[in-house]
């Protein structure tokens, strides 16, 4: 995957949650852009990531309160929410009290 500092906090979180098993930053000799190289997470066969969904867009932006954010799988999934204080997930951004822009759904 191209290299930019938003993929790189979304991989964080997946790695954090458990979704991959690791990343690493790769250079590319002779360029400037650096790659993303994701390692996925599989149990068996079965792929641990059942689906990625971007909900706020260029054109149509989504931002939640903390009492408003909305449950990913009923609790059972992530949300990603951009905030003031950098990338978070929706458990730890309820726990903060945290308010943002919901970036993707996992």
């Amino acid at each position: 995957v191209p290299y930019s500092k938003l993929k790189q906090e979304i991989v964080k979180i997946l790695l954090d949650e458990g979704f991959i098993l690791d990343f690493k930053i790769e250079e590319i000799k002779g360029k400037v852009q650096k790659n993303l190289l994701i390692s996925l997470k599989y149990k068996g066969t079965e792929r641990v990531i059942k689906g990625i969904r971007r909900v706020s867009k260029p054109g149509i932006r989504l931002y939640s309160t903390a009492e408003k954010l909305p449950k990913v799988l009923n609790g059972l999934g992530t949300a990603i929410i951009s905030t003031s204080k950098g990338m978070l997930t929706d458990k730890e951004e309820r726990t903060q009290n945290l308010g943002g822009e919901v970036m993707l759904f996992v």
